[in-house]
């Protein structure tokens, strides 16, 4: 995907509240199209944050056994304790070493996307991050700083470890960022704008390196892309309707209440409302039927229109989700290593959706 901006912008100057509720789809359609926006920490997200972090720390101080990826090494060495003077830079080490994704630059909006859809995430407080590290994103947003991030090195397994470390990299120091239109070095951008880099206690760098904001940042795009495509084919086929004289008939709301696919029924209502003022459809027309191409229009855009509800659906589950690991239930006394930074859950509806999208190709 080279897709290097959204194709329009709004003139809309907005602020919106990070944790204050479930985001959506549409509304991140708004804030990245929008001419600037000002982010912040919602209050409510802020004491999750606080309340995970102080039971980890004490946690760390009790527990008596080692904890994956907070007091031991990760993967293999899971078995290896760390001593609590090298957390710090264990967590430091592991974005370091996991920043080695490579080949084109995902387009800024993504990345932007990427870093509020983080952002998000660890203020839902079952990560264990630091307030200052959810803010320091949040500064990064507010401040134009878009880290540099390639689109190649991760799989989904593990989540998306190498893109999410070549994002984070700034919050110490590292990495390439572009900041009033040119690459810099974080640090440089970091000290321009008035930002404090972040020194990393237990958990926060497989906090912010273990999830799915990269496949999920790509999907909310790619559904923002798809709604667009999609108003835009049903507008292509009346216009080529009118073009070829054909019948509004099939699009009568009759014929879709006695096979009630909600898709369907909502592309009737598009054509009836494109088309109402027709002349040409006031006049009599030789033909008895139309071809399969422009009397399926409701039937093939509609299941189309219906695929992308779901997808739309089961992303929007995604972004409100906690997908790092391990997650942390202060409330329960848990800390549980688990499986929900895997991307099967997106990889699948969006082989889905990428079918539905191409069948509006096809009738066309």
């Amino acid at each position: 995907m080279k897709l290097k901006s959204v194709p329009y912008c709004t003139k809309e100057h907005l602020t919106y509240s990070v944790g204050e509720k479930d985001i959506t789809i549409e509304e991140i359609e708004r804030l990245i199209t929008a001419e600037s926006v000002e982010y912040k920490l919602s209050d409510v997200a802020k004491q999750r944050i606080q309340k995970c972090r102080d039971y980890l720390d004490e946690k760390v101080k009790t527990a008596g056994r080692p904890l994956y990826g907070i007091t031991t090494g990760f993967g293999s060495l899971c078995n290896i304790s760390i001593p609590s003077d090298d957390l710090t830079a264990l967590q430091e080490n592991l974005v370091k070493s996991h920043s080695c994704s490579y080949g084109e630059e995902v387009p800024l909006p993504i990345v932007k996307i990427m870093l509020l859809l983080k952002a998000h995430a660890l203020s839902l407080g079952n990560s264990g991050v630091q307030v200052a590290t959810v803010q320091c994103i949040i500064d990064m947003l507010n401040h134009d700083i878009t880290p540099i991030v390639y689109d190649k090195g991760s799989l989904g397994a593990s989540g998306d470890l190498a893109p999410l470390a070549k994002l984070f990299l700034p919050l110490i120091g590292e990495g390439e960022v572009y900041y009033k239109g040119e690459k810099v070095c974080s640090h440089k951008a970091f000290e321009d704008a008035g930002i404090k880099t972040i020194t990393l206690k237990s958990k926060e760098g497989l906090a912010l390196l273990n999830g799915t904001q990269f496949m999920s940042s790509h999907a909310v795009y790619a559904l923002i892309m798809c709604r667009r495509a999609l108003y835009a084919s049903t507008a292509i086929g009346a216009v080529s309707l009118e073009a070829f004289d054909g019948l509004q008939a099939p699009f009568i709301p009759q014929l879709h209440e006695v096979r009630p696919h909600p898709g369907q029924a909502e592309v009737s209502r598009q054509m009836r409302t494109l088309l109402e003022e027709s002349a040409l459809q006031q006049k009599a027309k030789p033909q008895v039927q139309d071809p399969y191409s422009f009397r399926c229009i409701s039937q093939v855009h509609g299941a189309s229109w219906d695929s992308f509800t779901y997808v739309s659906e089961v992303i929007t589950r995604e972004i409100n989700s906690v997908t790092d690991n391990p997650t942390i239930f202060p409330d329960d006394d848990l800390i549980v290593s688990g499986g929900n930074f895997h991307g099967q859950p997106i990889a699948l509806v969006m082989d889905f959706l990428a079918v539905a999208m191409a069948e509006l190709g096809n009738i066309s």
